[in-house]
């Protein structure tokens, strides 16, 4: 299998995708945190609405589908959550690092999806700390590179293929 790295520059909708998807994020770790007994629901719901954005944003079709399979599993299979978001998140830390998007979080991500190896009782709090995180550090990226300051004035981002 052979990756290739090819930045585009689309800034209005790069800049609404990844408002949408800190947005997305912050509000499922939120619900996580106040809900950890609907985690199934809302860790499924949260891995499907993330494929069908990725399906939206034309990212390619392997990397759109996982988390939907993910989710759907999840749905059908509640008992199988940390190991199934393990996998993901592992997945997506992977995906981060190989596009040089965002290398620290994806060092961060494949940290959490160990420790949800290691104590999956603990599941709920670890996937509203990355959820958090996650939508967090989006929104600082975001408004970082709307800072014309930072010589950031595109907003180009990494697509894998």
């Amino acid at each position: 299998m052979q990756f290739h790295f090819q930045i585009s520059s689309t800034p209005q909708k790069s800049r609404e995708r990844q408002v949408l998807t800190a947005l997305l994020a912050l509000v499922t770790g939120a619900l996580v945190l106040m809900y950890p007994n609907f985690l199934y629901l809302i860790a499924g719901g949260y891995l499907i609405a993330l494929g069908l954005m990725f399906m939206y944003a034309r990212v390619p079709s392997f990397i759109s589908g996982f988390p939907i399979v993910a989710g759907v599993l999840i749905f059908i299979f509640p008992e199988l959550i940390p190991y199934t978001f393990a996998l993901f998140l592992g997945f997506f830390g992977l995906i981060m690092l190989m596009g040089f998007q965002f290398a620290i979080m994806g060092f961060l991500t494949l940290i959490i999806a160990v420790l949800i190896l290691m104590n999956p009782d603990s599941i709920a709090y670890f996937i509203a700390a990355f959820m958090l995180l996650y939508g967090v550090s989006n929104l600082i990226r975001l408004f970082k590179d709307r800072n014309p300051q930072n010589g950031n004035e595109d907003d180009s981002d990494v697509i894998v293929h």
